[in-house]
């Protein structure tokens, strides 16, 4: 049995819940169980604070990585917060809108899109594959996050997501922004033909979030579980001490880890840690 406390980071979507719903019996007992040995777990979220969520907050957590790893806290106390000026903000969309990109800002608030993004979102069908598509779609319906652009607050955002159908446009913002911005780009579906994507500025990503939380409590990067399923899980996976692809995880960050485990559907929280000697 695993006795050494352990940092363990969890991403969200994919990876501790599925496609919106909320967590499951076991993977909130897994959470509780693993907290009651002594380890301490973290949320590792592309999502912003304000949009993680009631039904995933209650679980109870020791900190949060969010936005990327644009805001980390632990045990309630803020240790980073980078949030992009407003005239990078707008830069951003002048050159995404210059090509035909629909845009959604992200910001400390909630999340602000274009129009003309909802509409492309809402007419997607989604497969199995789509999880981001049908967690963004059934924001829309619950009115959870998105809110007009007109009603953004133009006071610098976290991140700016991006959605749009021609690879070759985006591939073309890069010249603009891509030496301050890391893209993160895929389709929504097998077969979609919106691609669906973020700027994030570069030197921040999860892995530097789950080094801040790990130097706040004295431990070693060795001392680090992370699970995830999805590119934007990439840095951490490689960086943690153990790391661990959700058996629902898309190939490239499978190969990239320690280990596999079962898919989101399946519980694949509860029973690697049950594995692993956390719970």
């Amino acid at each position: 049995m695993q006795k050494k406390r352990k940092l363990i980071f969890l991403d969200i979507d994919g990876t501790l819940v599925p496609e919106r719903k909320p967590p499951s019996a076991l993977a909130a007992e897994a959470v509780g169980l693993a907290r009651e040995k002594g380890h301490k777990v973290f949320l590792c979220t592309g999502r912003n604070v304000a949009i993680i969520g009631k039904e995933v907050l209650r679980l109870g957590f020791d900190g949060i990585i969010a936005s990327a790893g644009a805001h980390v806290e632990a045990e309630g106390k803020v240790l980073f917060d980078s949030i992009l000026p407003e005239d990078t903000v707008q830069e951003c969309l002048a050159v995404f809108h210059g090509y035909g990109i629909f845009c959604r800002i992200e910001s400390p608030e909630g999340i602000y899109t274009d129009p003309q993004m909802e509409a492309l979102l809402r007419m997607e069908k989604p497969d199995r594959t789509g999880r981001e598509l049908i967690r963004m779609q059934r924001e829309m319906e619950e009115g959870l996050s998105f809110q007009p652009y007109d009603r953004y607050s133009r006071c610098g955002a976290y991140k700016i997501c991006f959605t749009g159908t021609d690879p070759g446009r985006i591939e073309e913002t890069k010249k603009y922004l891509g030496d301050r911005f890391h893209y993160a780009a895929h389709p929504f579906s097998e077969g979609s033909v919106c691609l669906n994507g973020e700027i994030i500025p570069r030197g921040i990503d999860k892995r530097k979030g789950m080094e801040l939380i790990c130097s706040w409590y004295g431990a070693e990067m060795s001392d680090t579980v992370a699970f995830g399923d999805g590119m934007n899980d990439y840095e951490m996976i490689q960086a943690a001490g153990v790391g661990v692809a959700m058996g629902n995880a898309c190939r490239e960050l499978k190969q990239a880890a320690d280990r596999v485990c079962g898919s989101v559907w399946d519980d694949g929280i509860y029973f690697e840690f049950q594995k692993m000697g956390f719970i």
